[in-house]
């Protein structure tokens, strides 16, 4: 008698080969303008970079299950995988990452990392840890309170968990069962505080205190992120209250490009978590399925990599806002005089 094949992964989650390839290469994407970055910070081009390096298929994994434009997206500096799935692209960072006028967050205002689109519902975060918890919460009972069927991400650092903004947040959401999921992305360091330091017990476990599941998952595993993150927003969507997912991954590179991680962790720590770097190893998953050989993985990098270069052309080469400029939005204008 005939043995029963058993289903990939991806077809128990009922992907096909078209949206596995999008998946790997909105993670391709986020890397390879992350590395331009740094060059652009290296040559003296760009004063700094916060990277978001080894934490793409957190990142992926759960933007993907969004609806661009209708659901809400409150990410964190490190969220380029997110937004990119959203729908910003490689100009945007770099346009971003330079000041120029044209930087779609802020006019070239803000400092890299505070993304947003009024098109694609990404709210820009203010510069203290865990202050977009609260705003995505008032969004998620904005959703609730009109009867429409609309989803919040809120996504942020193990750190952003020490602090009152993220418990109120949760507090709030189990009280009122708002359709928000919060991704915490635990990427082993606060800066320089290594998590034991930092996080007293589990982060997922939190949840159960306000209510509501909260589920820890591998982080460097996109289609397990991608599944936990499907069931929490099809759930709130549902109307059955938010989730909590705590993807545990790991932060490849320094906090930033002003940070000198030498100082705090060790060189082997960084090369053992290599091998479990998610974008290799998706694309191995990828290969050993037949949904890509090797000839289509050069095609697609080389495509992403040129899209990465004309970007970062246009973004050196555009211009930076007037000056005065600077001052617009700043002061409320009475009577035609600020």
């Amino acid at each position: 008698m005939a043995m029963k094949q058993t289903r990939s992964r991806h077809e128990a989650l009922a992907l096909g080969a078209e949206e596995l390839l999008k998946i790997y290469r909105h993670m391709l994407s986020a890397r390879r303008t992350d590395e331009r970055m740094w060059i652009l910070n290296r040559q003296g081009k760009a004063a700094f970079v916060v990277s978001c390096q080894g934490q793409e298929a957190a990142q992926v994994g759960a933007a993907y299950n969004l609806r661009p434009g209708h659901d809400y997206a409150y990410p964190y500096y490190r969220d380029a995988g997110i937004v990119m799935t959203l729908g910003m692209t490689a100009r945007d960072q770099l346009l971003s990452l330079m000041g120029k006028g044209e930087d779609p967050n802020s006019g070239g205002r803000q400092m890299p990392g505070h993304f947003s689109s009024r098109e694609l519902n990404i709210v820009t975060a203010s510069a203290p840890i865990g202050v977009q918890f609260p705003q995505a919460a008032g969004t998620a009972l904005a959703f609730k309170m009109r009867k429409e069927d609309g989803v919040v991400l809120a996504s942020g650092g193990e750190a952003s968990t020490s602090g009152g903004d993220w418990h109120e947040a949760m507090n709030f959401a189990g009280v009122h069962d708002l359709p928000v999921v919060f991704l915490v992305q635990n990427n082993v360091y606060s800066i320089s505080t290594p998590e034991p330091l930092q996080v007293a017990g589990s982060i997922a476990a939190r949840a159960e205190g306000y209510g509501f599941p909260g589920v820890a998952v591998d982080g460097n595993d996109v289609l397990a992120v991608y599944e936990v993150a499907r069931g929490a927003v099809e759930r709130a969507r549902r109307g059955e209250g938010p989730t909590l997912i705590e993807a545990k991954t790991y932060r490849l590179t320094g906090h930033s490009s002003d940070d000198d991680d030498r100082r705090y962790r060790e060189r082997e720590e960084i090369e053992e978590w290599r091998l479990k770097d998610p974008i290799p190893r998706f694309e191995r998953y990828l290969l050993e399925n037949g949904v890509l050989d090797e000839e289509g993985r050069d095609e697609i990098d080389g495509k992403v990599k040129a899209e990465v270069k004309e970007a970062s052309d246009y973004a050196e080469n555009a211009p930076f806002a007037e000056s005065g400029f600077a001052l617009e939005g700043v002061y409320a204008v009475v009577g035609g005089k600020r």
